[in-house]
């Protein structure tokens, strides 16, 4: 990954706030196999900044930090109450008509990170999925996650039969334009890369309640690849 500057992440800010828009392929927190993260970049922009919460290290999107102790707690708070609003993007495999479904199905984290619907010894989970935009053979899903389980919109898309492109540990497959174009050509040798390289998952936006109560929010554009999936995806909506 070429190198980052925290400015160039950050959309918005308040007195005790800073919204960045963290790009695919940054881990959030520090990893031992990553000397970078989206942490160490935001204690060498100011030591003080806490991250609030994070997103798997393939996801894009709207992360949020703290300036001060106070604000961390008061984000903490509301997080932990699930009093905050978190609005995903992702595009699915599959034609899909959700108006607000509902999907509340326990889930359980397994060895190695991957994570499961288990009825008897999962953890509650609930997540809302709305059809945003329908293509040929995908969809652009506003997906609401009301808890805040490990993968759990993955999961729960899968468990809608809708898994995420790209996200091949639970169903997804790579997204592929030839499925689009049927005269789609390849130089002889060449093997066809999916339009997006991970998974088709980006954190939208974030909205919350400030130390004075009053709401704040922002809004994560998405980054190129995403961005290059969904104009591609626009022109085949039959």
């Amino acid at each position: 990954m070429k190198k980052i500057s925290f400015e160039s992440l950050i959309i918005g800010e308040d007195a005790n706030y800073i919204a960045v828009n963290k790009p695919p392929y940054l881990s959030s927190l520090d990893d031992r196999h990553d000397p970078v993260s989206l942490l160490s970049l935001a204690k060498g922009y100011d030591e003080n900044l806490q991250l609030c919460h994070r997103l798997d290290k393939e996801t894009s999107g709207i992360l949020i930090l703290s300036k001060n102790a106070e604000a961390y707690r008061n984000l903490s708070m509301q997080l932990e109450k699930r009093v905050v609003l978190k609005i995903y993007h992702a595009i699915a495999d599959g034609v899909h008509d959700f108006k607000e479904d509902v999907v509340n199905v326990p889930l359980k984290t397994l060895a190695k990170g991957i994570v499961r619907v288990d009825t008897r010894e999962g953890k509650e989970a609930t997540t809302v999925f709305k059809t945003l935009e329908a293509y040929r053979y995908h969809t652009l899903l506003g997906c609401f996650p009301l808890s805040g389980r490990m993968h759990q919109i993955r999961v729960h898309a899968a468990w809608m039969k809708a898994p995420l492109c790209g996200d091949e540990t639970y169903g997804g497959k790579p997204l592929f334009l030839s499925a689009y174009k049927k005269q789609y050509n390849l130089k002889e040798g060449d093997d066809e890369l999916p339009i997006i390289k991970r998974v088709a998952l980006h954190a939208k936006s974030f909205r919350f309640r400030t130390l004075n109560g009053d709401e704040l929010g922002w809004e994560a554009p998405y980054p190129k690849d995403f961005k290059v999936a969904v104009n591609q995806l626009r022109k085949f909506t039959h």
